[in-house]
Parts: structure tokens; sequence; C-alpha cells
């Protein structure tokens, strides 16, 4: 069993839906594979114990929902697997859209926090003549899901490539941790500024020593990493270019240091609509000094 879920652990599942179809060979059976979709931005975000969160309450919503002869199972990581016996497509797709529907969220810190599911499924021996034939065709859906905007759900048929999975994208802390750049994220909101990450690099060159210091110290606002004397002006500065139309925001202020002193430097923020968290600006910071050092020659030009 898995121990955190407490459903069957991938081998555990495996064995019994090996057991099931072996027993009744004529049988039709459909299995589903899903995941939690950008379930790496949630650990990166909010930390793997929100993570697990999200995991235990995915999995008891498979209990409650499928009927006891299902079988359920954690295949490892966020991805989940489901066995029906004595099902077909026609028994299945209502079923397997509604679950994929239901709406989910994990708590943090007295917030609540949507996510959101992929499945892809497929029937045996419709499509397959063996257990793990029938996974990978069900994989080969849950990769089609993912291909055209996740959160939903898919039958495979014919023509999807067998085998074809890779891994999607890349972790957002893979990609921030080596960014050129200092780098936040922060909740696009005018009355409500969260402030949700910051890579190594806006860690460095502000002088917080990780990322629940700054936190604390900005009271997980952005506002606060502003110089008080121009908070309302750069705030309204970056709205006016928002609301203007302009997708990208180019604003030079100063930034609160770790230590209260301040660092004059380039902000470069985009909107970007996220389907758990609505509108956050994805923001990179350029040291002014050092732009100036180094490009000195451009600017007088």
């Amino acid at each position: 069993m898995d121990s955190l879920t407490n459903i069957y652990n991938r081998y555990g599942f495996d064995e019994l839906a090996e057991k099931m179809i072996a027993k009744n060979p004529k049988s039709h059976f459909v299995v589903a594979l899903l995941d939690i979709d950008d379930f790496k931005f949630i650990n990166d975000i909010y930390g793997h114990a929100y993570g697990d969160k999200a995991l235990k309450n995915l999995a008891d919503s498979m209990k409650n929902f499928f009927p006891s002869n299902a079988l359920l199972g954690r295949n490892g990581g966020d991805e989940f697997c489901i066995f029906l016996p004595n099902c077909t497509y026609d028994d299945a797709e209502e079923q397997l859209e509604q679950f994929t529907k239901i709406p989910r969220v994990f708590s943090c810190n007295g917030k609540e926090y949507q996510f959101y599911i992929s499945l892809g499924y497929a029937e045996y021996p419709t499509f397959a003549s063996n257990r793990s034939q029938l996974m990978r065709c069900a994989d080969a859906a849950l990769y089609e899901i993912k291909l055209h905007g996740k959160n939903g759900c898919m039958a495979y048929k014919n023509g999807l490539q067998l085998g074809a999975r890779k891994q999607l994208g890349f972790a957002l802390k893979d990609i921030s941790e080596h960014l050129p750049g200092a780098f936040i994220i922060y909740m696009a909101d005018k009355t409500d500024d969260e402030l949700f990450y910051a890579n190594h690099e806006f860690l460095r060159m502000t002088g917080y020593k990780n990322m629940d210091e700054l936190f604390r110290l900005a009271k997980k606002s952005f506002r606060n990493l502003i110089r008080e004397d121009e908070q309302q002006k750069i705030e309204s500065s970056i709205w006016e270019q928002i609301d203007s139309g302009n997708e990208n925001h180019y604003i030079h202020f100063h930034l609160r240091k770790a230590d209260g002193s301040y660092l004059s430097v380039l902000d470069h923020g985009r909107i970007v609509n996220s389907q758990q968290y609505g509108r956050v600006f994805y923001v990179l910071f350029t040291d002014w000094e050092d732009m100036h050092i180094h490009y000195g020659d451009k600017f007088s030009e």
C-alpha cells in the first residue's frame, strides 16, 4: 500500500490488475491514468507538505467517488491509476468526466487554493491485449490531454502514439533558479499583491536568507518591497501600463533589501493567467547601477 494515500502502490495495483484480467480474459475493463496539473508548481510555491495535502485530497476523492470494486492506485509522484472491472467506454465516459470536473482544493495558511487534474483512459480488450498495453494506451490519452491545455478527460483512440509520453515542460524551480537574473511571482491584484515565490538570485541580490525571511519581513506583500515614498507612484504606473493594454511593464524604483537599505532596480513584469491562482505577475529585476556600469555607453547614445 502507498503510505501517504492509503491506496495501492504501483506494484500492488499492477499485480491485482494482472490477476483480474487473467481470471476474466473475455470481460471488458477500463483503466484510467490521471495526474495533478502543474503539480511541481504547487510543490515549488507552497512546499512539499502542501503538495502532499493535494495528493491526499485526490486519493480521498477517488475512494469516495468510485465503486468498491474499483482498483485504485498511486503510480508514484502525482500520477494515479484506476481499474474499473466489467466496464466499457460507454459505461465509463460520463463517470470519468464527472470525476475530472469535481472541484478540488488544498488549504495553506488559512486560504484554499484550487487544483485540477488531467485524465486519460483506455478499454480492454478493444484497444489492448494485456494490462501493460492497456496502461500504455491510457498514458497516451493522458499525454494528449496535456498537449491540449490540461484539465480534461480523454479516451484512447486509434492513432494516438503509444510510448510517446515525454516529461512535459520543466519545473518552475529548475528554470527560475538558473535564470540570469532575479525573479519573483506575486498576485496581480490591486488589493492583494501576495508574494508567492522568489528565486535564489533575487534572494542573493537583496540579502534575504531564504523565502521565509523575505515573506516575514515584507509581510508577503510586493508593495512592502518598494521604498515607501515611491509606493503609490510605482503601483499606479504599473497598473496604468497594464490597463492600457501593455502585456509587459518596465518600472525603475528602489527595492527594499533585507538590511533595510534599498537597491535601485529596473522591474520588467508580465501578467500571466494561471488556472490555479488567477492573474499573477512574473517579474525580472536588473540592478540599475550594474546596468549603467556595463552599458553606460548605450545610455549616452
